[in-house]
């Protein structure tokens, strides 16, 4: 049995080590890339729900009409009191609709708050389209604070050339508040405190 010189068996252990080296490099950068591309995924397609956003209303309504419900929570641990100012309401195909939620932050201090969202029946997601929405951007409130936030939105006329378009009469929109992390603060070092420099 002959040996391997040693400069081969370097050789084989250097593009074993790049090839490894390559394939987590692939790997990092797929799963940075997967949130962004499902996020784009499901914008584009409505899947799972996500709504779509509009820059400008349809040409037109139908008379064809749906019930749009409005739901609102808060995530674990939020001390905001979320509520729409109307349970529901009933708009025609292609109708621009102007609905308000109002926000109560009862904390005793500044809160930051983001609005994660979707529609249900999910295959409904793909025509719900919102022009304007507080869910857009972070939110803010001082402690104590109220605010009214609103949602400028309709239902694409071509939601009547959906498969079961006539099957569905309710449209769920559904909000959920969730606290951002606070930017982190330095923190002075405890070893130092009361320590003088001597020069």
């Amino acid at each position: 049995m002959t040996e391997q010189p040693a400069s081969g068996l370097r050789r084989r252990d250097v593009v074993v080590a790049m090839s490894c080296g390559l394939c987590v490099a692939a790997m990092v950068g797929a799963a940075y890339a997967a949130v962004p591309f499902y996020n784009w995924f499901c914008r584009t397609t409505g899947f799972n729900g996500t709504t779509q956003v509009a820059t400008s209303a349809p040409g037109g309504t139908l008379e064809r009409k749906v019930t749009v419900r409005f739901d609102a929570n808060v995530g674990p641990g939020l001390p905001w009191r979320f509520e729409p100012e109307q349970n529901s309401i009933e708009v025609k195909l292609g109708e621009v609709v102007t609905v308000n939620y109002l926000v109560i932050n009862q904390a005793a201090r500044p809160i930051t708050a983001s609005a994660a969202y979707n529609v249900a029946p999910l295959n409904a997601g793909a025509y719900f389209q919102k022009i304007n929405c507080f869910c857009f951007t972070e939110q803010t409130l001082k402690a104590g604070e109220s605010r009214e936030m609103a949602v400028v939105f309709y239902v694409d006329p071509f939601f009547v050339k959906q498969t079961k378009a006539n099957e569905i009469n309710n449209i769920t929109l559904s909000y959920t508040f969730y606290q951002q992390r606070e930017p982190s603060r330095p923190v002075a070092d405890s070893s130092m405190a009361g320590q003088a420099k001597v020069y």
